[in-house]
């Protein structure tokens, strides 16, 4: 399975927001940082907000944040907002399918499984255990020229 650049973007958004939890960040400085382009950001950004991930702030000291605590995300869901509409394989798509193997083939029944797997490892997972005593990942935002908290690695 290989992510879509815009569940990439979307992780990389809602890590930085965790990241800077005392105060609106901006798509600029994110996109800056992630080495992304500012209009495909903000494609990721609105389907957040969407999505009830962040919450953005209109005006002239305008950005984003999360919406509830870091701990309350998990990667499951979002990657789930980002991936569902993408068909793993082109028998998933009713619309599109032309494979002349599906009534008869059971590798489609053992994808839906590994799919299946797949995200409920990552439900298990929250955007705290991303950053929470991250201290690399902090350090890279540091680079950047961010103001982020003091770094303590996680026990």
């Amino acid at each position: 399975m290989r992510l879509t650049i815009r569940t990439d973007l979307a992780a990389r958004v809602l890590m930085y927001c965790a990241m800077n939890p005392d105060r609106v960040v901006r798509s600029s400085e994110i996109a800056s940082c992630c080495n992304s382009s500012g209009n495909h950001l903000l494609q990721v950004v609105n389907l957040l907000q969407v999505h009830g991930f962040i919450d953005t702030v209109r005006g002239r000291a305008g950005g984003m944040r999360l919406s509830r605590p870091m701990e309350q995300i998990s990667v499951g869901q979002v990657f789930r907002a980002f991936e569902r509409a993408v068909p793993l394989a082109e028998c998933f798509d009713e619309s599109t399918n032309t494979c002349p193997l599906r009534p008869a083939c059971r590798l489609r029944t053992f994808l839906v499984r590994a799919e299946e797997a797949f995200y409920h490892e990552l439900d298990m997972v929250t955007l705290a255990d991303l950053v929470r005593g991250n201290c690399g990942f902090e350090a890279l935002l540091k680079l950047h020229g961010q103001m982020v908290p003091t770094c303590s690695p996680s026990p």
